[in-house]
């Protein structure tokens, strides 16, 4: 049985794995400052946040509920390195609004009878999953053991768990723990809620742990800015069809804007009471809508081409380049020179290191 490889905790390998997965619509980006609220009011809706830390052998006890809400998805981790696709899936299961998919959908028709660990046994079976995971597998060309390599206290190890909101309720998601573990119930604003634990979270660890990342699972920023390209040149439609209706010359501009709009809509009668000034200051505003919504399209199209140039070159295979680079060097007499150039300065690295 083929395992499943680690995978960094980037936010362009998490959205193309939400992609790949069948789950359209919706995006991961990386929040750096819990405090900035624009940075979280930009990123809004948001589904749910991805939190990673160092996982230590010791664990961390937790209060997990016993009794809970039966439409909560909750699976134990028991695929080793699985634990980043499945603190996304966790989210993505327990939001009703996402377009999840068929392969997911699937999984989770399927799973929903079984108890927590055999749905974690169940997710290492849905090749659509699995193959998307693995897609960012390392290139291992060398393979000198088939062993499992177990980790030890002081390597690095680091698990993703997830927060999210449920039916009023803001849940911590953690495959390692016994079962869900309730944050608390929330009026308007979940996040609010999730802020305070996953700061609490942070302080609990010692003061120099510095190896934390949050992500949050959203809205796609270009879904979004679609969408309200669409619902503004309705608006255009509806008040330049109705300013002519009123009588208003309209400018030539706005004749072409017309014209290449032009549907089938009927005048809203609301829109017959509002004056001319009103009107035009809706249709200005549709308009600036517009231009900020492509704006937005272009900067996530860019991004969007970062992830993927990143992507492809986390799972292209270097070791042919270097290998010929070595034979090269060789051919020219130049290896043993570099081979020592290279040896000095890992000493060197291996010196300035603080002693502990």
């Amino acid at each position: 049985m083929q395992e499943w490889c680690t995978i960094e905790s980037d936010p362009g390998v998490f959205t193309e794995l939400i992609n790949a997965i069948g789950v359209q619509g919706v995006q991961v980006e990386e929040i750096y400052d819990l405090n900035d609220e624009q940075q979280i009011a930009q990123m809004q809706p948001i589904y749910g946040f991805i939190f990673l830390f160092r996982w230590t052998s010791k664990g961390e006890k937790r209060e997990c509920l016993k009794i809970y809400d039966q439409d909560l998805f909750f699976a134990n981790q028991v695929i080793q390195n699985a634990c980043a696709t499945q603190a996304i899936i966790s989210i993505l299961l327990n939001c009703p609004q996402i377009e999840i998919g068929e392969a997911l959908k699937n999984y989770k028709e399927f799973a929903f009878a079984l108890d927590p660990k055999e749905r974690g046994n169940c997710l290492g079976a849905v090749d659509v999953i699995k193959t998307a995971h693995n897609s960012f597998a390392r290139p291992e060309p060398f393979i000198f053991s088939s062993e499992k390599k177990k980790a030890k206290e002081g390597d690095d190890v680091f698990h993703f768990v997830s927060y999210l909101p449920f039916k009023g309720k803001v849940y911590e998601l953690d495959g390692l723990q016994e079962g869900p573990i309730l944050i608390g119930e929330y009026q308007d604003d979940w996040i609010v809620r999730a802020k305070e634990a996953i700061l609490k979270r942070i302080q609990h660890y010692q003061e120099k742990e510095t190896a934390f990342t949050l992500l949050a699972v959203n809205q796609c920023r270009k879904f979004r800015a679609n969408q309200i390209i669409s619902q503004s040149q309705n608006d255009i439609t509806l008040s330049l069809k109705t300013l002519e209706f009123i009588g208003v010359d309209l400018t030539e501009e706005q004749k072409q804007q017309l014209l290449q709009l032009s549907n089938q809509q009927n005048i809203e009668q609301e829109l017959l009471q509002e004056t001319k000034e009103e009107l035009l200051n809706r249709l200005n505003l549709a308009n600036n809508r517009i231009q900020e919504a492509q704006i937005t399209l272009t900067e996530e199209n860019a991004k969007f081409q970062k992830y993927r140039e990143e992507n492809s070159r986390r799972k292209h295979n270097y070791i042919p380049f270097i290998l010929e680079l070595f034979k090269m060097a060789q051919r020219k007499g130049q290896l043993e020179g570099l081979l020592e150039k290279a040896q000095q300065k890992q000493q060197q690295k291996f010196q300035q290191q603080p002693k502990k």
